[in-house]
């Protein structure tokens, strides 16, 4: 079974502005518009946490019921659980003068209760339908616990790993990005917002947030209107075109503007040029933070984002506090407040709300819905098709089942770590741990287990990464003693497993780092086990791409396995024993250490492009390091191999209207049956502006049996040739086309066409 992914294309600048028209008129809305205070208005647009429940930020809001009986609040987060969300929305239907419903919200980034793996190891499957089928899964758990709007996906693109919220991201390419964009949106909000098994989505961090300067969280974003549109912008872009409700605004500034108050950003791109019907929210007190990036005092920055077309302030309470005196003072007009709550009223209205209020408190649900033994079975085929082969030395994986095994390895027999960062509903000790998964996979197998070593000697990185409870355990023993007994462990192994990597909250939101190569202390253990001259297998935990050089170069094999999710252990198991053969792909680049920050496979030449291998003076290489990337864009390995032959063309030349089919063969020449993922990159050869390298435009997953050929056809259409030239003008050039298609992003096989 194969699968074609293709994207709707970024629509012409002029075109989309055609879309914009004034928002569509609900009767009930206008109706209850027609009956609201200036006060009620305002307080649609205040988003507030009661503290108690989900912990996704640092303030918590008071006399929250109070202010919901007095219509001060538009939606609540942090609130789960039928029955209390039944409490909440009583509150306000009960006692509330115009009886308006909540939204109520949650950041379900990778799963509500039953979690799979954290978004950057979720979009390594390349698997459109089971990132969709993921994003179901979760809406259908949530929605059984009360919630009925998420702050999922988050889209932004990242070449940068030491940005902790790389994790919670698609990676490095915003045509993979775009198609995962629309995957989740469709997942989450399925084909009817008023089924009870759907919620409202949340396009997020709008935007640029993944290119915030040096990787650190929250900083600043410089960057020309011509790179956001080509790399940054489209899966914003394809959320919307996938009909997303809600959209997010980003923590940082956009040409020396806060998102949270940049109009061109959210009125004239989202709205009037891409044709946004939803309701923009802001990020958790991104209103009052203007003041700290220096645009003034509350009342100032909560006017500014009003009238740059934000609709919701999140926690921070600035619309509700200052709003009404603006107004007054004839800075902010009513008309923008009405028109602000027109959009939260018409989001109540899809999700059917007014219809009934208590559609998401059925207390029957959580028993039928939420983590069951099909979800969880769920889960556990998501977490195999995330990981991605790094290395196999001399083919040791898979494992025999009756093997016998040294385990070893701070994160072997860990559950607080198996779900990953962000996952705030989940609870770590519903886990599977790897020791108890190999067990289950392979009873017969004989295994012997050790921690080896700590995740860090690192007391204050210890503690920092410890901030959501126990993440890194620092043992009384010396490192020493650990790495003895690890190796004692092995001694009468045919193989050895370490289990290694980050701490889950290692990465992840405030979780930037400008260290992410191995932690001495698995340093030393690793280099131990090597020493023994058994196989040694890796599995390596993180959250980010990591810069693992020295361990690569070791006799060892490595399976990147990110956080897989609560059913991680049975997941890692049937890879490694070879119930899965592994498929994944990676969707960042590996740098090899962290000065090639930013890598990614989609960079320019410059006018002195570097050779490929070798050094050569007064080009735009490195005195110290290769120019490339330890692990390229796209790349992974399998259990078997695969060969790729006889490309065509079915045109050498199109006109501006045409498409064109690319059609190439891939063999299984291996010895077991397996998954591929056939990339397709394409080079401009000559355009008005510098163009990338290659870029991605298409790709199919595909599984062959041990020698079994298929014929692959990929179409590229007219709108895959365009880009946003320096007018930002939506064109493609007359000229020659390469198409490379291969395994990864260093696909060698190649044919070309004209654009007449």
């Amino acid at each position: 079974m194969s699968h074609t992914y293709k994207l709707i294309p970024l629509l012409l600048l002029s075109f989309a502005i055609s879309k914009m028209s004034a928002q569509e008129t609900i009767p009930e809305v206008e109706a209850l518009l027609s009956k609201m205070t200036l006060d009620e208005k305002i307080g649609q647009l205040n988003l507030l946490t009661p503290g108690g429940g989900i912990a996704t930020g640092s303030v918590v809001s008071e006399n929250v019921e109070a202010k919901i009986k007095a219509g001060q609040v538009g939606g609540l987060f942090g609130v789960s659980g039928p029955e209390k969300v039944r409490q909440a929305q009583e509150i306000a239907i009960k006692n509330s003068r115009l009886k308006i419903p909540l939204l109520i919200g949650s950041d379900i980034i990778h799963g509500y209760k039953t979690t799979y793996p954290i978004p950057l190891g979720v979009a390594s499957s390349w698997n459109m339908e089971l990132i969709e089928s993921a994003a179901k899964m979760a809406a259908k758990e949530a929605t059984a616990d009360g919630i009925n709007w998420n702050f999922s996906p988050m889209v932004d693109i990242s070449r940068d790993a030491r940005w902790g919220r790389i994790s919670e991201g698609s990676g490095e390419d915003p045509y993979l990005g775009s198609a995962i964009a629309k995957a989740m949106v469709k997942g989450y909000q399925g084909k009817d917002l008023k089924n009870e098994f759907t919620m409202m989505a949340t396009v997020k961090h709008l935007a640029l947030y993944g290119a915030v300067e040096a990787g650190r969280d929250y900083n600043s974003v410089d960057m020309s209107k011509v790179k956001m549109y080509n790399q940054y912008l489209p899966p914003y872009q394809a959320a919307v075109d996938a009909g997303v409700g809600s959209a997010m605004t980003s923590f940082n500034d956009i040409d020396g503007i806060p998102a949270t108050g940049n109009k061109w950003l959210i009125t004239d791109l989202l709205r009037k040029q891409w044709g946004f019907k939803g309701f923009v929210v802001s990020d958790y007190t991104s209103v009052n933070e203007m003041t700290a990036h220096g645009l003034g005092d509350l009342q100032a920055v909560s006017a500014q984002a009003i009238n740059a077309g934000l609709d919701m302030d999140m926690v921070g309470e600035g619309f509700l506090t200052t709003l009404k005196k603006s107004v007054q003072e004839g800075k902010v007009t009513e008309e923008a407040i009405t028109i602000a709550c027109r959009r939260i009223l018409t989001a109540k209205h899809q999700l059917g709300l007014f219809d009934d209020p208590y559609k998401y408190s059925d207390t029957s649900r959580p028993k039928k819905d939420i983590l069951t033994a099909e979800n969880r079975a769920a889960a556990r085929k998501i977490a195999t098709q995330s990981f991605v082969l790094l290395k196999n030395e001399n083919n040791v994986l898979p494992l025999q089942k009756d093997a016998k095994i040294a385990l070893v390895g701070p994160l072997a027999n860990d559950k607080n770590n198996m779900l990953g960062t962000w996952a705030p509903t989940g609870d770590p000790q519903l886990s599977i741990p790897v020791l108890e998964g190999l067990k289950n996979v392979a009873p017969k197998a004989k295994i012997t287990y050790a921690k080896g070593a700590n995740i860090t000697n690192d007391h204050e990185l210890a503690s920092r990464a410890n901030v959501f409870g126990l993440r890194v355990d620092i043992d009384k023993r010396s490192p020493d003693a650990m790495i003895a007994e690890a190796l004692q462990n092995t001694k009468n192994a045919d193989v050895i497993v370490a289990v290694v990597g980050e701490a889950s909250e290692f990465a992840g939101e405030a979780a930037s780092r400008t260290e992410i190569s191995m932690p001495q202390s698995q340093k030393k253990l690793i280099n131990a086990l090597a020493e023994t001259g058994k196989p040694v297998v890796l599995v390596l935990f993180s959250g980010r791409p990591l810069t693992i050089a020295e361990e690569f170069n070791l006799p060892v094999s490595i399976l990147q396995v990110w956080n897989p999710g609560v059913e991680a252990g049975n997941a890692i198991a049937d890879v490694l024993f070879g119930d899965y053969n592994p498929s994944g792909k990676l969707t960042a680049s590996w740098p090899r250490n962290v000065g090639q920050i930013p890598i990614y496979h989609s960079m320019k030449n410059t006018g002195r492009p570097a050779p490929t291998h070798t050094f050569e003076k007064f080009k735009s290489n490195y005195l110290d390091s290769e120019l490339s990337p330890l692990f390229s864009f796209g790349y992974g390995l399998s259990y078997t191999t695969f060969e790729y032959s006889a490309i065509a063309v079915d045109k050498k030349k199109i006109a501006q209207d045409e498409a064109v089919n690319i059609s190439f063969t891939v063999k299984n020449t291996g010895n077991y049956d397996g998954e591929e993922v056939v990339q397709l990159y394409l080079k401009d050869e000559v355009r008005s502006i510098t163009p990338p390298k290659r870029q991605l435009k298409g790709f199919k997953k595909i599984f062959l049996k041990k020698g079994e050929s298929q014929r692959v056809t990929i179409p590229l259409s007219a709108n895959d040739l365009k880009f946003y030239n320096s007018e930002l003008k939506f064109v493609a050039e007359p000229g020659k086309f390469i198409v490379f298609v291969g395994g990864n992003s260093n696909a060698e096989m190649s044919t070309e066409f004209e654009l007449e």
